[in-house]
């Protein structure tokens, strides 16, 4: 049986997955974040909803990936999480580019 990261590998010799992969990476990196910091604050999805007043299963959408989060939403979390949200645009590198 193949590990996770050895699939991975095969499939990103793949130019279509590839792509499709790189272009989801954005929506990733937000959810990994949301993700990050609720654990960093030893927190629940139920302990931030009751913090923010946001459904604990809105909360497990945003998670799993299937809703989108606004930049009001975004805030509320980093309010509930007592974070500051950050949103940076950067130059690509020469690999991104």
């Amino acid at each position: 049986m193949k590990s996770l990261k050895e699939y991975k590998a095969q499939c990103m010799k793949d130019p279509a997955f590839a792509k499709a992969y790189e272009d989801i990476q954005p929506e990733m990196s937000v959810i990994q974040a949301i993700i990050d910091a609720r654990e960093a604050n030893h927190m629940t999805q139920k302990e931030l909803s009751l913090k923010t007043g946001i459904a604990q299963t809105e909360i497990s959408k945003l998670e799993n990936g299937t809703r989108n989060p606004s930049i009001k939403l975004l805030q509320r979390l980093a309010d509930g999480l007592d974070m500051e949200l950050k949103i940076v645009f950067e130059p690509r590198t020469l690999q991104n580019a």
